[in-house]
C-alpha cells in the first residue's frame, strides 16, 4: 500500500481546526469592490492563478447585476478552457441507511421512526450493480449512513463486491465513497479496497449553526468531521471530496469556507480536493430547517460561478437534487460532474419501483428523474461530451500528480480523448439508435477539434479497436 512521503505527513497543527468564523466574516464585511477590481480578479483566474480569500470575498460581495454577469461569463470561459465540453457521469448507490446521528435536515436521522431501515446484502449489491451496468454506468459513489455496522471493514468489503461484478461488457471502474469520517487506520483499510474519491461534507462550516443542526450522535463533533480528510491523507487517500449543504447558513460564508478548506489542503499537502459539492436543502421526511438561509436559484448559479473561478482545477459536482433547468445552467458556469438515472431507495435499481418518491424510504427529494440515456441524449444535443472516464485514477494521476496536470490546465489533453473512448463504449453497448447517431457525430466533431495530430491519430486507432470488440482503452 502506498502512503504519503514523510514531507507530507500530517503535522500536529494540521489536525487542529482551521476555520475561523471571525476571519471569514471580516472578509465579507469589506466594502463593495469596484468594477475594475472584479475584472482584475476574473482575469487572474482566467490566467490560471489561484485566488486569495480576499479576492473570493470580493466576488461574493459584488452585487451589481452587470458585474455578476461578468463573473458568470468569466466562469463559463474558464470552464471551457480547462474542461472543454466534457461532463463526467456517475450514479449513487445507497448501501445502508441505518444512522445514529440526528441531523435535522436528513431523512435518515435516528429520530425518524418512519424511515424503513435496511442494509443491502452482498447478493442485493450484486443485483444493483448488474442493473447499473446494464444501463451503461461505469462510475459509482457508494453511500452509507453513520452506524457501527458500516465500519471501515464493511465499506472495504462492499467496494470489493462492487468491483467484482462483471456483466457482459459491463463493469464498474471507479468506486467513490460518501461515508462517515474514519480514523487513520480505518482510512487505510478503505484505501486497500481500491477506492477513488472519499467524500466528507462538512454540511456547514459555521460552528454554532453546525451544533444546532446536529443535536446528537458522533456527527455532532464539528472538529472531528472538519479534520477527517486530513486523517484520510495520513491513511494514504489523496483523492478527496469536500462540500457544504447550502441553506443552513449564509451561502457567502459557506463558499468562503470551502475555499479556506481548499487552501488548507494546498498549504499542508500541496494538493487540493479532487471535487467540491454544493447540494441545496431539499424536502426530506420531517426535516426541521429554518428557511432564513435558503438559497435562491440566482444566487445558487452565482455561487457555482464564483467557486469555479476560485478553484479552477477542481471537479464540481451537482446531483439530481436539482431540477433539469438548474443543472443545465450550472454546467455552463462550472459544474463538471453530474449523476444520471439516479434512484435513492435501497434496492431500487434492480427492482420495479413506483416512480413516485417515498421520502420515508429515501434521504431526500430528487428533482431530475431522467434515465441515463435521456441525460446523455440531451447532453449530446447541447454539444457536450459525456464521459465515463476513470483514466487518471487508474494510472495514478491523483493527489499531487493530478495537480501537476490540472492546475496549469494540461489535464484536458487526457480528458477529451478518454471521454471520447468511454462514450464510444456506451454508444456501442447501451445507447438507443437515435442517441448513438448523435453520439458518433459529437465524437467526430471533437476529434476534428483536437490540436495535437498524434493524439487524434491514436484516439482514432483506439476507437477502431473498441468497434472491433476491445474495451477499457484509455490514455
Amino acid at each position: 500500500m502506498k502512503f504519503l512521503p514523510q514531507k507530507y505527513r500530517i503535522p500536529d497543527e494540521a489536525m487542529k481546526p482551521f476555520i475561523d468564523p471571525d476571519e471569514l466574516h471580516s472578509f465579507l464585511k469589506q466594502p463593495q469592490p469596484d468594477a475594475r477590481r472584479i475584472r482584475d480578479i476574473i482575469q487572474k483566474s482566467l490566467d490560471k492563478q489561484r485566488l486569495s480569500l480576499m479576492e473570493v470575498a470580493d466576488l461574493l460581495n459584488a452585487n451589481d447585476p452587470g458585474l455578476i454577469e461578468e463573473i458568470k461569463a468569466g466562469a463559463h470561459t474558464l470552464k471551457e478552457r480547462i474542461y472543454g465540453n466534457r461532463i463526467v457521469l456517475f450514479a449513487p448507490l445507497y448501501i445502508g441507511n441505518k444512522c445514529v446521528n440526528n441531523c435535522r435536515y436528513c431523512g435518515f436521522r435516528t429520530s425518524n421512526k418512519d424511515q424503513k431501515r435496511a442494509t443491502l446484502l452482498d447478493s442485493q449489491i450484486v443485483r444493483e450493480v448488474e442493473a447499473l451496468e446494464d444501463n451503461g454506468q461505469k462510475r459509482l459513489i457508494l453511500v452509507y449512513g453513520e452506524h457501527p455496522d458500516y465500519n471501515a471493514e464493511f465499506i472495504a468489503h462492499t467496494v470489493r463486491t462492487v468491483y467484482a461484478v462483471k456483466k457482459g461488457h459491463g463493469e464498474i471502474r471507479r468506486v467513490n465513497i460518501n461515508a462517515a469520517p474514519l480514523d487513520i487506520e480505518g482510512f487505510k483499510t478503505v484505501k486497500s479496497a481500491g477506492i477513488g474519491t472519499y467524500q466528507v461534507f462538512q454540511e456547514t462550516y459555521h460552528p454554532e449553526t453546525y451544533a444546532h443542526y446536529h443535536p446528537s450522535g458522533p456527527k455532532r463533533d464539528f472538529n472531528w468531521r472538519l479534520t477527517s480528510l486530513d486523517r484520510a491523507m495520513e491513511g494514504g487517500i489523496d483523492d478527496l471530496g469536500i462540500g457544504a449543504l447550502f441553506g443552513l447558513y449564509d451561502w457567502r460564508y459557506e463558499v468562503l469556507a470551502l475555499v479556506r478548506h481548499t487552501n488548507h489542503f494546498e498549504a499542508v499537502y500541496n494538493i487540493g480536493p479532487h471535487t467540491i459539492s454544493f447540494p441545496r436543502i431539499k424536502a426530506a421526511a420531517g426535516i426541521d430547517v429554518k428557511p432564513d438561509y435558503y438559497v435562491s436559484d440566482a444566487d445558487f448559479i452565482r455561487l457555482i460561478a464564483i467557486l469555479r473561478l476560485a478553484v479552477p482545477y477542481t471537479g464540481m459536482i451537482l446531483t439530481a437534487r436539482e431540477p433539469v433547468r438548474i443543472r443545465e445552467a450550472a454546467m455552463s458556469f462550472g459544474v463538471s460532474q453530474i449523476d444520471g438515472g439516479t434512484k435513492l431507495e435501497l434496492g431500487s435499481y434492480s427492482e420495479s419501483k413506483n416512480e413516485i418518491q417515498n421520502l420515508n424510504r429515501e434521504q431526500f427529494e430528487i428533482n431530475d428523474s431522467r434515465s441515463l440515456n435521456e441525460i446523455i441524449d440531451e447532453l449530446l444535443e447541447k454539444g457536450y461530451l459525456p464521459s465515463f472516464c476513470t483514466g487518471c485514477y487508474r494510472v495514478g494521476r491523483t493527489g499531487e500528480h493530478f495537480m501537476e496536470f490540472s492546475v496549469p490546465g494540461f489535464i484536458k489533453r487526457y480528458c477529451t480523448p478518454n471521454a471520447i473512448l468511454t462514450l464510444s463504449e456506451y454508444l456501442l453497448d447501451y445507447a438507443t439508435e437515435s442517441t448513438s447517431a448523435k453520439g458518433w457525430k459529437v465524437i467526430e466533431e471533437n476529434l476534428n477539434k483536437m490540436q495535437d495530430p498524434a493524439v487524434e491519430k491514436e484516439t482514432r486507432l483506439r476507437l477502431t479497436r473498441i468497434r472491433n470488440g476491445e474495451r477499457d482503452l484509455f490514455f
